[in-house]
């Protein structure tokens, strides 16, 4: 049986893949697969902003103002000690 293909429709991404490919000395699919494993953990652990303000709103009662709170909180480096 047939393995199951990706379809893309991206040149540019499909020329990617190929070149990438060519320099990993790996195939595409697997080139593929890894970007899309990398993918996946860089980005599931992340919280999509409107959800996060939304929490933040319903923790705090009311719109939390953060330039605000980072402009409270800033203070001027004053660099390197020479």
């Amino acid at each position: 049986m047939a393995e199951p293909q990706l379809s893309v429709r991206s040149a540019k991404a499909r020329d990617l893949a190929r070149r990438l490919a060519r320099r990993e000395h790996r195939s595409i699919a697997d080139v593929v697969e890894r970007a899309l494993e990398a993918y996946e953990i860089r980005e599931a652990g992340r919280e999509p902003a409107p959800t996060f303000y939304a929490r933040l709103a319903n923790e705090y009662g009311s719109d939390v103002d953060l330039e605000a709170i980072i402009r409270e909180n800033r203070e001027i480096d004053s660099g390197p000690e020479l």
